[in-house]
């Protein structure tokens, strides 16, 4: 019987001992299992840290390629300012300017304008600008003016830099994009004019183009200056950047490219003057100054497209200007008052920019330019 009870005994202590060691293989199989986890989640971690790092990578070398300016560019007319602003032709050479009539001792490149012998001081009892300039671009020279040298408030006149600039470095202006909550709370944020873009509309960059000048839209300008450079921030180096190669940076400097108010946005007439001038001698850019309508492209949200006015332009083409306004570009916030910039030709043939800031109202901005043309120009 004692023999019985050992081998009960020596039975169960067998039991336990097995059930202990299948306890231990358990928890090692589920320590091997939590390590195995663990591993793969320590790999998949790292990995989408590696992508993010290339993606970072990525978007940087595409920011400094989009704000290097594309040389092979052929969709876009570049503008005609040379590389060297200083040289000045040799006036004792011939040039295609002489079968214009066009002065060659002015070098359309440099845009430097000097006063007149004869230089007039703009102002009449009806004209309400504080400041003017009347440029002659056949010759460069300031025919009138007043006070065209101090810092005025560009308001959307910044515009003609924004597609200047825009023009410069976007290839293809058909392509299409969505337009960015950034871009529409931008312009809704700072009470901008606006095309009326939905967010995440498709349009082409033509249609950017266009709003941007004809409908004062915030909303295209920001979504062209993303489109040019990656980011407004961008944009705005290049915006200044160009104000460099126009011999204008140390009176003009600006901080956004639709022409909301800050203190560090400013320029004087005779620098908008010059950025007009630069942008009438951007072929597409005067394409898209000139224009007196626009319909944008069907997009669902908007199947007609959404027809958009220069007011300048129609509201200026029947006043008696002794010629004819062919581009313009309005702007007003309260800082600045109503102004606007245009280039004209003469009936004569001479073509001129008129620059003007501080006007009590939109038509009397407009009817400053009509009494400057037609009483200083067509003398």
């Amino acid at each position: 019987m004692n023999n019985n009870i050992n081998t009960f005994l020596d039975d169960d202590d067998e039991s336990i001992r097995k059930a202990e060691w299948n306890r231990k293989i358990a928890r090692m199989k589920r320590e091997q299992k939590r390590a195995r986890t663990r591993q793969r989640l320590i790999l998949c971690f790292a990995a989408i840290i590696l992508i993010l790092i290339v993606f970072a990578i990525c978007r940087i070398i595409i920011h400094f390629a989009d704000k290097t300016p594309n040389a092979n560019d052929i969709s876009l007319p570049t503008s005609t300012i040379s590389p060297t602003l200083e040289t000045v032709p040799d006036t004792d050479v011939e040039s295609e300017d002489a079968d214009n009539n066009v002065d060659t001792e002015f070098n359309s490149n440099t845009y430097s304008y000097t006063q007149a012998p004869d230089y007039k001081l703009l102002g009449s009892d009806n004209m309400t600008s504080t400041n003017a300039i009347l440029v002659n671009t056949d010759t460069g020279v300031i025919e009138g003016g007043r006070d065209y040298d101090s810092r005025i408030i560009p308001a959307s006149m910044t515009k003609v830099l924004t597609v200047l600039v825009a023009a410069e470095h976007i290839d293809d202006v058909n392509a299409k994009v969505e337009v960015s909550p950034e871009a529409t709370d931008y312009a809704y944020v700072n009470d901008c004019s606006s095309v009326g873009f939905a967010k995440y509309e498709t349009v082409t960059i033509e249609d950017l183009f266009y709003g941007t000048i004809l409908s004062s839209g915030g909303d295209a300008a920001t979504q062209l200056a993303i489109c040019a450079a990656g980011s407004v921030d961008a944009f705005v180096d290049m915006m200044n950047e160009k104000l460099s190669a126009l011999g204008i940076s140390d009176s003009a400097h600006f901080t956004n490219c639709v022409g909301v108010y800050d203190t560090e946005h400013y320029c004087s007439c005779y620098d908008m003057a010059v950025i007009m001038n630069a942008a009438i001698d951007n072929e597409y850019c005067r394409k898209i100054m000139s224009a007196h309508k626009y319909t944008t492209s069907s997009t669902v949200e908007h199947p007609d497209g959404i027809t958009i006015s220069n007011w300048f332009l129609r509201r200026i083409e029947d006043k008696d200007t002794s010629g004819t306004v062919l581009c313009a570009k309005t702007g007003y916030v309260v800082q600045s008052g109503n102004c606007g910039v245009s280039y004209s030709e003469q009936s004569n043939g001479t073509h001129y920019i008129c620059v003007t800031a501080d006007a009590h109202s939109a038509w009397r901005c407009i009817y400053d330019h009509v009494d400057i043309l037609s009483h200083t120009a067509s003398e």
